[in-house]
């Protein structure tokens, strides 16, 4: 599933100290990075957080490989 992350993730400085999160929610990025981490699946991961959707889930991994492709010079 191909998922624009700058549609679904967001950061604000006086929410969560300005961590990523979920757009509309107080969920982080890091947190959903950590259940994949943890080996749960997308569809545990939605058990956990019924208002999710798999685009805003699969929109915390896009935005973690565009973190990890960042280069510096």
């Amino acid at each position: 599933m191909t998922v624009n992350w700058r549609e679904h993730i967001v950061t604000t400085p006086n929410i969560l100290r300005g961590k990523p999160r979920i757009k509309g929610t107080r969920i982080p990025v890091s947190l959903i990075l950590g259940y994949f981490a943890a080996s749960q699946s997308q569809d545990e991961i939605m058990q956990e957080f019924p208002d999710l959707s798999k685009e805003q889930i699969a929109a915390c991994l896009d935005y973690a490989r565009d973190l990890s492709e960042f280069e510096t010079v």
